[in-house]
């Protein structure tokens, strides 16, 4: 399910995939991403990530593009106003409970931490262009 940012609840978990597209230029998401991220910013959203999905992000990065722009984006990450949230050994149990449930899914270990801090911090929505955040049932933010 997408959200054109409903009014009530201005809190969302940021993904891998939408750091991705803010960083690279040619990714096919890249308009979107960016017209997402200047629509947060302009209504104020309290953004969140995960420690786990910094960690994914600096290696994509890194491996796609180069070592300078995955440190350039770990850097603009810590200067932002976005919390960075430390996966607790709470929410890794809950990560790996939610891959055995879901046995028909992909989830990757670091998507499911992801889910278990967004129920943990109630983060009903997700900047993503992942599947998996809609699949589980977040409200995926579209432009």
């Amino acid at each position: 399910m997408s959200a054109r940012f409903p009014g009530l609840q201005r809190r969302a978990l940021v993904n891998t995939s939408a750091y991705f597209a803010l960083s690279h230029s040619r990714d096919h998401s890249g308009s979107a991403a960016r017209a997402v991220s200047d629509r947060l910013r302009a209504e104020r959203w309290q953004l969140y990530t995960t420690n786990f999905v910094l960690a994914e992000t600096h290696a994509l990065l890194l491996t796609r593009l180069n070592r300078v722009v995955a440190a350039r984006v770990l850097w603009q990450i810590d200067q932002s106003a976005t919390d960075i949230i430390r996966i607790t050994v709470e929410d890794e149990q809950r990560a790996r409970a939610i891959i055995a449930q879901y046995q028909d899914k992909d989830f990757s270990l670091t998507d499911a931490t992801s889910f278990a801090v967004m129920e943990r911090l109630a983060i009903q929505h997700a900047f993503t262009f992942d599947h998996d955040f809609t699949q589980y049932g977040w409200t995926v933010l579209a432009p």
